[in-house]
């Protein structure tokens, strides 16, 4: 797994929308179209304002995804990751598609028809980040990183609703949902590059957990290292523990 280590956080997002904008370039030069998934959290805000910007991408042939969705919250409710990337991004680039999970009356069934779409072509991009807990998406410890869903519905555990309210999605705990449906550990390893920004101080224990311990379900993100093309984008506090650790 390649490391770019930025100097702030306003840089990690424009060197990984750099970044992101070459593969995408790159890719629409070789075939007709891209799939890229989506992570919707504020770490990802940095990243998705720089690559709007980025220059000489025909947005109108790629589709989008995302990766994850609450269970039971209200169709408009702001906190949902559909509506949030429609403000953050999807809103603002001319998308060939946008496929937004929305888990119904029916979640089982939305997880099995999103798993089609998915399984339709290669998905070529992941941007994603990664949890105080080490997920990946919604996929907390203890993952089946060998999971045969390609998408699921889980129960979310404490240390990941605390994030929510600590990244401001919620007011509180309790207004955190308990279910959500995800994108597994296999689904998401499956783009052919995956470009994670974990920007922050709580996340340098995940970062460090990332990096430095065995590749298991009980750190997810470890997973990622796995990955043949893969590119975590740091800033000086999440990298702080590895430092600290070197």
């Amino acid at each position: 797994m390649d490391v770019c280590l930025a100097n702030s956080r306003t840089e990690l997002g424009q060197l990984a929308a750099r970044d992101i904008g070459s593969a995408l370039r790159r890719v629409l030069r070789t075939q007709p179209h891209a799939r890229i998934v989506f992570a919707a959290a504020p770490s990802q805000s940095e990243m998705l304002a720089a690559l709007i910007l980025e220059p000489g991408i025909d947005w109108t042939r790629v589709t989008a995804f995302h990766m994850d969705e609450y269970i039971d919250l209200a169709p408009d409710a702001p906190q949902r990751f559909g509506i949030w990337l429609q403000q953050a991004f999807f809103n603002h680039v001319p998308l060939a598609e946008v496929n937004i999970i929305s888990p119904g009356s029916d979640p089982d069934l939305t997880c099995r028809e999103y798993a089609e779409k998915l399984a339709a072509a290669p998905i070529d991009l992941v941007l994603l980040g990664i949890g105080t807990n080490g997920h990946l998406a919604f996929n907390d410890p203890p993952a089946d990183l060998n999971d045969p869903l390609a998408v699921r519905v889980v129960t979310l555990d404490t240390k990941c609703r605390e994030q929510q309210v600590l990244d401001g999605c919620f007011p509180h705990f309790d207004a955190v949902p308990t279910t959500a449906i995800t994108l597994t550990v296999p689904t998401l390893l499956s783009g052919r590059e995956l470009f994670c920004c974990v920007p922050g101080a709580h996340k340098s224990e995940a970062v460090r957990s990332t990096l430095l311990a065995p590749i298991s379900g009980a750190c997810p993100s470890t997973a990622l290292r796995t990955h043949p093309r893969c590119t975590l984008y740091l800033d000086p506090d999440s990298n702080r523990l590895v430092e600290t650790n070197e």
